[in-house]
């Protein structure tokens, strides 16, 4: 007999019902941890609070600074900095029963020397012997000599508070149908080096508010050491990076793209840590297992990184406790959970997920699933409307459906399947033998009631070693033919192409949308950050904003239909409505058309062949118009349709059309 209150995940998911027992343990953990937070500090909001804790702080009661620091197995810490001259022993700390260790600095004897902008760090003598200069865990802020390259905390205690004016922002739309930008800070310059937030707020934001989007989707916000990393080894994970800015001009950034009507997601790292020692959470008190999984467990071999034990109390609440401050203190609007995955299992997804036990035996890996679940409690406690992503590639059931329904919490899950399918698409097959079920099944393949954000191609895409998707349709043509003064063949098909690959992933593959920045216009090259590799150069970690802007180049004519396209979805608030009903589908034609928020969308991907008075069954009778098609001249197009015929159905309801080859159409029913 079936246990009388099923889950709804299990409800609307028959085919999960032989795994009803697991999923209902996962929802059991979940209300148990709850349970076990709420004792002990009240709710978990109040639970996510230890970066108030621990750190520096100035305590208005006893007058002066306090700073803590978790490190249960060492022997001994010593705070040191500009403020005593270094010295490795003239401060040490005092630990208690929990394993913190606290120092006090009086105001009146520390006022002249611990103050804005100096140094700090902390000895600590760890279990094993160690004596290291350490970076506090909790530092709000960490610089990087340039003679040396060594790094440091540096306190940060600026006078005024940063004040707000972004309080008339809603997030609804975002919420609603994400359309998002993703991009680098340190990268969105045309410059050779490395952008700042500045320059970002004051030349990348309107960029992206011409574009359309609602949503930026920053990287590599918290700080790391090694640059070439993209943002994916973070050493202190309370610390924007300074590389970029001070905190005030993050905020600053964060606070005029509200004001634009933009939404700002943070690309959150908690998949890894960097293993550096000097800089990072590794071995912080001298144990392998303060923050990660001890041995082989809490080490990453293909990211060469360290891995969280999720299941421990203490990591809980260090990470919790970093996302309410992103959330709190920077106004982001919510995150895009890197790496989610390779969390997700303990073999980090390094396997086939060719049947559904895979994603409920032992090498799932609970105690993740776990956080989670109080991740994505806590961000939609603090903001409702906030926008928690996932980085997922299995498939994992549930992942995006509430947590009270058997689920684990996310809004969206990105859809990286279909990255890959275009990737392989354009690597491995002829233009002829491109299959059209094939393409319907990778834009469409998704649970009802988990939402999805579809991209043709993220960052991940244009690093080196791999190709943008111009560059794999364009190649060294892109070079020395993209003048809208010439004819190329190569470019013309790349173009046209481009156009339609992005527009099909819009309006088919999910409930958001992500574009890389710079690929809306067709971005050469790849990304490749200064290395020894690259002679430490900085010519591929940049965006060629001149290409977009000058007239003749055909750059233009892309950036023009990302717009147009974008502002499809917004007129027709496209991914908000349910997903599209397929209405003909010829393989030997190459010809696609759906149905999706009243619009009709008809993709022809046949290389060389047009086709006249093809019939094709509409959703309603009455008379058609093309609302936008790729064939414009605006848009690099040859102007083969005219918008202004009117296309009647007949008594089978159907259209009768003149479709021309690598053309998408979109067509409106008149009113």
């Amino acid at each position: 007999m079936k246990d009388p209150i099923q889950l709804p995940l299990i409800a609307d998911e028959p085919w999960l019902e032989p795994f009803e027992a697991v999923i209902k343990k996962r929802y059991d953990n979940f209300q148990s941890a709850i349970r076990t937070i709420n004792d002990y500090s009240g709710s978990i909001l109040e639970f996510a609070r230890m970066h108030e804790y621990y750190g520096v702080h100035f305590d208005k009661i006893r007058k002066g600074w306090v700073y803590r620091e978790w490190a249960p197995m060492a022997r001994q810490l010593f705070l040191m900095g500009d403020f005593n001259w270094w010295d490795r022993n003239s401060h040490p700390l005092r630990r208690n029963h929990r394993g913190d260790w606290e120092i006090f600095l009086p105001f009146e004897q520390y006022k002249n020397t611990f103050v804005h902008q100096s140094r700090i760090k902390v000895r600590v003598i760890g279990a094993n012997d160690t004596d290291l200069d350490r970076i506090p865990a909790y530092i709000r802020r960490v610089i990087q000599d340039e003679k040396t390259h060594d790094f440091a905390g540096q306190l940060w205690f600026t006078e005024k508070e940063y004040v707000w004016t972004d309080q008339d922002y809603s997030l609804q739309e975002a919420k609603q149908m994400p359309l998002i930008y993703e991009c680098h800070v340190g990268m969105a310059q045309e410059k050779l080096g490395v952008g700042t937030y500045r320059e970002f707020e004051k030349l990348i934001l309107p960029r992206i508010k011409a574009g359309g989007y609602n949503a930026i989707q920053l990287m590599a916000v918290m700080e790391h050491p090694y640059y070439g990393s993209f943002g994916y080894h973070v050493s202190n994970f309370f610390a924007p990076s300074s590389r970029f800015g001070t905190p005030e001009e993050l905020k600053s950034l964060i606070n005029t793209a509200h004001r634009m009507g933009i939404a700002v997601i943070m690309d959150i790292v908690h998949s890894h840590a960097v293993k550096n020692v000097n800089e990072g959470l590794n071995e912080f008190d001298g144990t392998d297992d303060l923050y990660f999984h001890p041995g082989a467990r809490g080490y990453h071999e293909g990211w060469d990184s360290k891995l969280f034990n999720y299941g421990k109390w203490e990591v809980q609440q260090f990470l919790l406790s970093n996302i309410r401050y992103w959330l709190e203190e920077f106004h982001f609007d919510g995150f895009r959970f890197d790496g989610a995955t390779s969390m997700l299992y303990q073999h980090h997804g390094h396997t086939s997920f060719d049947s559904a036990e895979k994603y409920f035996n032992a090498e799932v890996d609970e105690e993740a699933v776990l956080y989670f679940q109080l991740a994505n409690t806590l961000i939609h406690g603090l903001k409702p409307k906030a926008l928690s992503i996932a980085e997922e590639v299995s498939g994992m059931p549930g992942l995006c459906r509430k947590v009270e329904d058997g689920g684990i919490g996310f809004d969206f899950r990105l859809a990286m399947g279909v990255p890959d399918f275009w990737i392989k698409t354009l690597k491995h097959k002829l233009d002829e033998q491109w299959d059209m079920f094939e393409l319907w099944h990778e834009l469409t393949n998704r649970p009802k009631k988990e939402k999805s954000i579809a991209y043709a191609e993220s960052h991940d895409q244009a690093l080196v070693g791999d190709k943008s998707i111009a560059f794999w349709l364009m190649d060294k043509e892109m070079y020395f033919s993209m003048s809208v003064l010439e004819q190329n063949l190569v470019v013309d098909r790349g173009i046209a192409l481009h156009k339609m690959i992005r527009m099909i992933t819009l309006s088919l593959g999910g409930e958001g949308y992500l574009n890389f920045i710079g690929n809306e216009f067709g971005h050469p090259e790849w990304v490749d950050f200064p290395r020894l590799g690259n002679d430490w150069s900085y010519q591929y970690a940049r965006r060629q904003w001149s290409l977009v802007d000058t007239p003749h180049l055909r750059y233009r004519q892309l950036d023009l239909w990302d717009k147009a396209m974008i502002q499809l979805a917004h007129d027709y608030h496209l991914l908000a409505t349910p997903p599209a009903e397929q209405l003909y589908l010829d393989p030997d034609k190459k010809i696609l058309a759906y149905e999706r928020g009243g619009l009709i969308f008809v993709h022809s991907f046949h290389p060389t062949e047009s086709f006249f008075g093809l019939p094709i069954r509409m959703p309603e009778e009455g008379t058609y118009h093309l609302l936008l098609h790729s064939d414009e001249k605006i848009y690099g197009g040859f102007e083969r349709l005219d918008k202004s015929i009117s296309y009647p159905t007949d008594p089978d309801q159907q259209v009768h059309l003149y479709v021309p080859n690598r053309v998408v159409m979109v067509m409106e029913r008149k009113k």
